[in-house]
């Protein structure tokens, strides 16, 4: 049985609204597949690439918190991967 340490979500979709960005143009600005994209917006990564993150901070402009959101364990978990 896994137990609950909580988990991460990822706001790539969210940021991306707020600056203004499509995701063809981050892709294109943090030189990285369309598909890892996709990924990020979705919250289907497992393993975070912490390179990937400071890629996403530095081209999108935040701040690591404007990106990751911790939720604690027993906190609701709707619309985890």
């Amino acid at each position: 049985m896994e137990e609950d340490c909580g988990y991460l979500e990822i706001r790539l979709n969210e940021l991306l609204k707020k600056k203004g960005l499509s995701k063809n143009k981050l892709s294109y600005k943090a030189e990285m597949n369309r598909k890892q994209i996709d990924n990020y917006c979705t919250n289907s990564i497992t393993r975070l690439d912490v390179y990937v993150l400071c890629k996403l901070c530095t081209v999108s402009g935040c701040e690591i918190q404007d990106l990751l959101v911790f939720h604690p364990p027993g906190e609701e978990q709707a619309g985890r991967y």
